[in-house]
């Protein structure tokens, strides 16, 4: 899977409608997030005290081998939804409040079928 990190923002799909450019880069930062174990790691770093998480602390809540992990990790980085700062021997991960906020502004106005 070819990932590109976030660059443009952009209009709520029902204001406007997204160019191709939008389209890919915002349809690339959902698949990443469409994996569970990646949904489940970034909700993990979101929600760590402090607002980071050690990644020495990630592999037994999800329930995967320390290399998965990794490779879950760093393409969450890739994607430029969480941050890593390495700090000795291990790497702390933060989320990326303003990626995700591009996310969610992105669907923000959408309406139920029912409520239109």
């Amino acid at each position: 899977m070819e990932i590109k990190p976030i660059t443009a923002c952009c209009e709520p799909l029902t204001d406007t409608a997204l160019t191709a450019e939008a389209a890919d880069e915002l349809a690339a930062a959902f698949k990443v997030l469409a994996d569970p174990a990646r949904l489940r790691l970034f909700s993990l770093i979101a929600s760590a005290g402090e607002g980071e998480a050690c990644a020495c602390d990630l592999v037994e809540p999800l329930g995967k081998s320390q290399p998965t992990v990794s490779h879950h990790l760093s393409v969450l980085t890739d994607a430029g939804l969480v941050t890593r700062e390495k700090r000795g021997r291990w790497a702390w991960y933060r989320a990326d409040a303003s990626r995700l906020a591009v996310l969610r502004d992105a669907l923000g106005s959408v309406v139920p079928l029912g409520e239109r």
